[in-house]
């Protein structure tokens, strides 16, 4: 066999990186930050990515965890994730400038909720315990609402009327292992509601399905990715199902050449909250490291675009 034969080629997962959530969110602290100028307070990461926080936050946004931490009279953003009731309430009451930032695919569960409410329904949610999307949806109720994160989860559920319970899910979840938590729901529940229309968002699982067609041609997977991002992590295993090793990395200085010693195909993908340029700085670094060439695949191609608020839109 010719050396060449054996050169390491990388495949491009296609699509891959920014949703349109996720662009959209961006955008809004973005643009406070030149209407308004520095301040502009922001709860949580606005999108979980160190290198997009960090880029904003050296323009003059600040990331607190809770409202409290906000001066009175300031400008806050609601992150991408969205926020609960309660929230809402609190920087009413304090009288602060709100521009709400959640994505309108997680709004969308937010109002499946309130309807599901208003039917007298027990909700489940799927979804991971701590993350900021799941405590948002949690908090759109008062009560009647559990959290399930695995099909053990479904098994010790205790719910008042089982013939009245309806189900939601995070928007960033593994669509293969959602299916499976909601089957058991429907084995246990027979006549347990679901949305009309699925939860788990288009960019979730285009980005899930482009790793399902590129993992089984690749002898590794590098996601990119920071740690705290669901819908990265899902990625990262999605291939491990699939059988091809895999690793996530916040940047290009992340990757380890030992992962890619000896491989001959390295697949690369990026989350929903990943911008293209880390992408680029990790194909430059698998170029020093040997790889011979960048093949992209073909896939969905995604023109989804999510209005501004009002207030922002109107100028730029």
């Amino acid at each position: 066999m010719k050396e060449d034969s054996r050169q390491t080629e990388v495949l491009l997962a296609n699509p891959r990186g920014f949703c349109a959530g996720v662009e959209r969110a961006i955008e809004i602290v973005e643009r406070a930050l030149e209407q308004f100028g520095a301040p502009i307070y922001v709860r949580h990461e606005i999108v979980h990515n160190r290198f997009v926080v960090d880029g904003l936050r050296a323009k003059g946004a600040v990331f607190v965890d809770e409202l409290d931490e906000v001066p009175a009279g300031s400008t806050v953003i609601f992150s991408a994730h969205g926020v609960s009731k309660s929230v809402r309430a609190e920087a009413e009451a304090r009288g602060l400038k709100v521009f709400d930032a959640t994505c309108p695919l997680v709004t969308k569960v937010h109002v499946e909720v309130a309807q599901m409410l208003k039917q007298g329904l027990e909700i489940v949610m799927i979804g991971h315990r701590g993350h900021p999307e799941a405590e948002g949806t949690m908090g759109q109720a008062d009560s009647h609402i559990h959290l399930v994160e695995t099909v053990a989860d479904v098994a010790g559920l205790r719910v008042a009327e089982p013939a009245k319970v309806a189900y939601v899910t995070q928007t960033t979840l593994s669509v293969d292992d959602a299916e499976q938590v909601v089957a058991a729901l429907r084995a246990r529940f027979p006549q347990i509601r679901g949305p009309k229309k699925a939860d788990i968002c288009y960019a979730t699982q285009n980005r899930q399905d482009a790793v399902k067609l590129m993992a089984p041609r690749c002898d590794v997977v590098i996601v990119v990715g920071s740690p705290n991002s669901s819908n990265s992590n899902r990625l990262r295993e999605v291939a491990r199902n699939i059988g091809t090793e895999a690793y996530m990395i916040d940047r290009a200085a992340d990757l380890s050449p030992e992962w890619i010693a000896g491989k001959h195909r390295i697949g690369v993908t990026a989350g929903a909250s990943a911008p293209e340029v880390l992408v680029n700085d990790v194909l430059a670094r698998l170029k020093e490291l040997g790889a011979a060439r960048v093949s992209q695949l073909d896939g969905i191609s995604e023109n989804v675009v999510f209005t501004l608020p009002r207030d922002l839109a109107a100028k730029k």
